[in-house]
């Protein structure tokens, strides 16, 4: 059994049954990157688990080459924000046992849902995944967002601890990223701070994990952005960071400030995928996003040496956790 059985009921709860987390690795030149993720942790939540998929595999680059990785999950208002400082294995030698997997824990909750599945399964391009497993070294949680102000209570993996190593990697080069198109960034911001969509800031906390923390209130400034944050955020200092809404829009600067009061001077957007800015393309995509998604997936199978990834005929069956989470998912939209 986990050492992790010492947790709250409450948080364990969450962790197991909340479907979304932030998802946040180091680039090479050390800034901390924060994406949404759907998770599915083992029943004992000694490995919690999330994808990208093999057609835009940069997060589980940066995971290979910097295992360091940070997650933050979140509740109800009422409920515990979880944030977990984790070290990261890369699953990439079996894409077809990946997919299977990926399957089993997120098709029956996920995109398509509503859709036929004889339409669904044809978008090899999203299901063909790369599974990144994060085995948390150091989990701290409040008890709900108003808690936010004091400082966490903190977990700490036992110090005998044996982290698990990433798949290895494939001897080609990754292949290149696509070439979306580029935004001006003030104008791309504006909607989601006008909109009130939630925002989540990343730094570095002093061992070097990126951990990201929800914002309270946004307003932008000529140069970036002023950010409210809760006064017992998981850093010690400042330094490079992004700011991201939903993963939707995703800035990098540095930050400086005192108390929950911080300024962010964006330097540059991160480019925005298509299935992204138009979560339509995802299993419908443009001729042109189609055609770059698929010559992409396929340039990363031949550095693996492996064939494409057959989606099945059929669903395959959800797994516990699926349920769980599932049901936990309609519940939310009843309130």
């Amino acid at each position: 059994m986990s050492a992790l059985q010492d947790l709250p009921k409450v948080v364990t709860d969450l962790m197991l049954s909340e479907l979304h987390a932030q998802f946040a690795t180091v680039s090479g030149e050390g800034v901390p990157i924060d994406t949404p993720m759907l998770m599915f942790p083992s029943d004992d939540l000694s490995i919690i688990s999330g994808a990208t998929g093999l057609a835009y595999p940069v997060k589980a680059e940066r995971a290979r080459r910097n295992p360091k990785v940070g997650l933050l999950i979140e509740g109800g208002v009422d409920e515990p924000v979880v944030s977990i400082a984790g070290i990261c294995a890369v699953r990439d030698a079996d894409i077809q046992a990946n997919l299977i997997r990926y399957l089993s824990e997120t098709a029956h909750y996920s995109v398509g849902v509503s859709r036929p599945w004889a339409l669904t399964r044809q978008a090899v391009w999203y299901w063909a995944r790369i599974i990144m497993e994060v085995s948390p070294k150091r989990i701290m949680w409040w008890e709900n967002r108003a808690a936010m102000d004091r400082p966490p209570n903190v977990w700490n993996a036992p110090a005998d601890t044996v982290f698990p190593l990433s798949d290895a990697a494939p001897a080609a080069r990754p292949s290149a990223a696509s070439k979306w198109r580029p935004h001006d960034w003030r104008e791309f911001a504006q909607p989601f701070v006008e909109g009130g969509v939630p925002g989540h800031l990343t730094l570095l906390d002093a061992e070097g994990f990126p951990l990201p923390i929800g914002v309270r209130k946004v307003r932008m400034t000529d140069d970036g952005f002023e950010l409210e944050l809760p006064l017992g955020v998981p850093w010690t200092g400042w330094g490079s960071a992004t700011f991201t809404f939903a993963g939707c829009a995703t800035f990098v600067g540095p930050v400086s400030g005192s108390g929950g009061a911080t300024q962010l001077v964006v330097e540059r957007m991160l480019p925005v995928h298509p299935m992204v800015e138009d979560p339509g393309q995802v299993l419908e995509p443009s001729d042109e996003v189609r055609a770059a998604l698929l010559d992409r997936l396929d340039l990363e199978l031949a550095r693996r040496g492996l064939p494409r990834p057959a989606v099945p005929e059929e669903r395959p069956a959800p797994t516990p956790g699926a349920l769980r989470r599932r049901d936990r998912e309609a519940r939310a939209k009843q309130v």
